[in-house]
């Protein structure tokens, strides 16, 4: 397992520069820029890893929350991370799976490149995801997984990404960033090393 006192370094793999890697651990201890929420459209706290994000931030964060009067599937909205030991916590809602026959691909690469785009606004040049829709939302967690990687890896790369989206941010911000996508349970771990042994520490 991941030491989880994870800093905004570049690790290395097998002498290979990763900008994007998958782990296992606690979002929530994490020492990033940003983590990423994947919130209600309340955005006043839930179950799951929104849960936990609000439980360790302590009350501000419901708080400062209520004032962003809520957020559309899709879109993403940014807060201080208070007792978080990363700055900033981007709050994103990822959409309900409905079979995959409503549009939910879109939404959930929406959440993706505006959550980078606001980590790119905001100066972040470490960011952590959770998977975002996959719990109660109901997202195939191997389809969300590549949905996750594929959208990272083009915001990375500069492609139709972070910094085009809402044309926040600059040009390069997002290619000098790292990222992470944090799974918390063993089994989605394992199944993640198998489908992308390279992202993999």
């Amino acid at each position: 397992m991941l030491k989880l006192r994870v800093y905004a370094t570049k690790h290395r793999n097998g002498g290979i520069f990763m900008p994007l890697q998958i782990i296992k651990g606690d979002i929530t201890k994490l020492h990033v820029d940003a983590i990423v929420n994947a919130a209600n459209n309340s955005l006043l706290g839930g179950g799951g890893v929104d849960g936990c994000i609000h439980r360790a931030a302590g009350p501000e964060l419901v708080q400062e929350c209520a004032l962003l009067g809520g957020c559309e599937t899709g879109d993403a909205k940014i807060t201080h991370g208070y007792k978080l030991p990363c700055k900033y916590v981007i709050h994103t809602v990822g959409p309900i799976w409905c079979n995959g026959a409503h549009g939910e691909k879109d939404k959930l690469v929406s959440c993706y490149r505006k959550s980078m785009a606001l980590a790119v606004e905001y100066g972040c040049k470490s960011v952590a995801f959770p998977l975002i829709s996959a719990g109660v939302y109901g997202y195939p967690k191997e389809q969300a997984l590549q949905v996750a990687v594929d959208t990272i890896r083009s915001c990375l790369a500069g492609q139709g990404g972070a910094s085009s989206v809402d044309d926040r941010g600059s040009q390069n911000g997002a290619q000098e960033m790292q990222v992470y996508i944090v799974l918390f349970d063993q089994v989605n771990y394992e199944n993640a090393v198998c489908l992308f042994p390279e992202l993999t520490y």
